[in-house]
């Protein structure tokens, strides 16, 4: 009994601090129209995963880490600093492509050594043996640090999401915005895996995006719904010894769409 709710307490610590930061992430995305640009960015840090263990470097490790933030520090200045101007080719295109050019890589990485294929699988859904109280704790301590800098600077980066091209310094600031994504994944990922990373981020944000316009407000709910639906997910993915990652992700996709139906029904503009 108690293995099980050291294993359990671990988890929900663990799912309270990543849909604090994630929500608030995710309401840039949301409102900036990237919506691809943290699951580029989720690829680029499981191939940097992939590229360790092809390497011998164990999954989970510092190596392996320091390997993943490397291709999500690239990714973010890419993200950054290549917008192409005018309307033939839009950003998301961009970032669209970016994605595209990392998986492909992971695949074609993970083809080069034996049992690659089952590693691709675990980038996508996440590896739970990972987890542990010593990485939890710079899990906190990490999102903490991001938490200050972003409650610091929030006037500056609420002004580029809510009007671009407004700043001499916009890339600047977004190159800080996308890092900050980059060290939530590379963080995220190797646990979580890419598709509940993901959804981490978007799910809880669209959900809140559905009634509110507030970013207060929308915190709010995003935290509720995010948290509420990881727990339920988690309890779930326990009790019926379904796969963690997609139970979790179906477990706040669900959540989104009870949201949706209630929005349609009321019909009441977001505000």
């Amino acid at each position: 009994m108690s293995e099980i709710f050291s294993f359990l307490s671990i988890q929900i610590v663990l799912l309270l601090v990543v849909t604090s930061v994630h929500t608030y992430l995710g309401l840039h995305v949301i409102r900036r129209g990237i919506v691809f640009s943290d699951l580029a960015l989720d690829q680029l840090a499981a191939l940097g995963v992939i590229v360790g263990v092809g390497l011998g470097i164990q999954g989970g490790t510092t190596m392996s880490y320091l390997i993943s933030f490397a291709a999500v520090l690239l990714g973010s200045v890419f993200l950054a600093y290549v917008k192409p101007r005018g309307h033939q080719i839009p950003h998301e295109a961009v970032i669209g492509i970016l994605y595209g050019l990392a998986l492909v890589a992971s695949v074609m990485v993970a083809d080069k050594f034996s049992g690659g294929a089952a590693y691709v699988t675990q980038t996508l859904s996440g590896c739970m043996l990972w987890i542990s109280w010593p990485l939890v704790i710079v899990t906190v301590i990490v999102y903490i640090i991001l938490a200050v800098f972003h409650f610091l600077f929030r006037d500056k980066m609420i002004a580029i999401t809510e009007k671009p091209n407004g700043s001499k310094q916009e890339n600047f600031w977004d190159f800080l915005f996308f890092i900050s994504l980059g060290i939530i994944t590379v963080l995220i990922v190797p646990i979580a895996g890419v598709l509940l990373a993901y959804g981490f981020l978007m799910i809880p944000a669209a959900t809140a995006a559905l009634f509110t316009r507030g970013w207060g407000s929308g915190l709010k709910i995003g935290w509720s719904v995010g948290f509420g639906a990881s727990v339920a997910g988690l309890f779930s993915s326990y009790a019926f010894k379904l796969p963690y990652g997609p139970t979790l992700v179906l477990a706040l996709g669900l959540c989104f769409m009870v949201g949706l139906a209630v929005k349609l029904v009321g019909g009441n503009p977001a505000s």
